[in-house]
């Protein structure tokens, strides 16, 4: 026991209202140690609301340096898979915009940065045409 607290395993909170959905906030904040409580509205921190998977492709990601291709190895799949997994994590975080089925002006973009870390041997030409393709 610390502080007159029972230890007790930490649960995860919701993000979101059970009741009707809209985003919920932090409203208090106590000290294990001394009992003390703060009542008020508190800037929530996006980066704690993240699921265990979330949070294994971000550390994984951060460990290895942003290296794709260990990140694909850890998680046990392709390539493409990896990538799109972790845009879709950047999505959640909102530090990128959602990506647009069939979006022309980044398509050149894309190609030639495929055709780069092809070049650079980043990619093989599995995964290189897996993702031109």
């Amino acid at each position: 026991m610390m502080g007159g607290f029972p230890q007790q395993h930490l649960h995860q909170p919701p993000s979101d209202c059970p009741v009707c959905g809209v985003k919920l906030h932090v409203t208090r904040l106590g000290c294990e140690s001394c009992g003390t409580e703060l009542s008020g509205r508190f800037a929530s921190c996006p980066y704690c609301s993240l699921t265990a998977q979330d949070q294994k492709i971000l550390g994984t990601f951060l460990v290895s340096r942003g290296n794709m291709r260990e990140l694909a190895r850890e998680l046990g799949v392709s390539y493409p898979t990896a990538r799109q997994r972790f845009a879709e994590l950047l999505e959640r975080l909102g530090l990128e915009a959602p990506a647009e089925a069939g979006a022309g002006s980044t398509g050149a973009v894309d190609r030639e940065e495929i055709l780069r870390r092809l070049a650079a041997g980043e990619l093989d030409l599995d995964e290189a045409t897996a993702l031109l393709g």
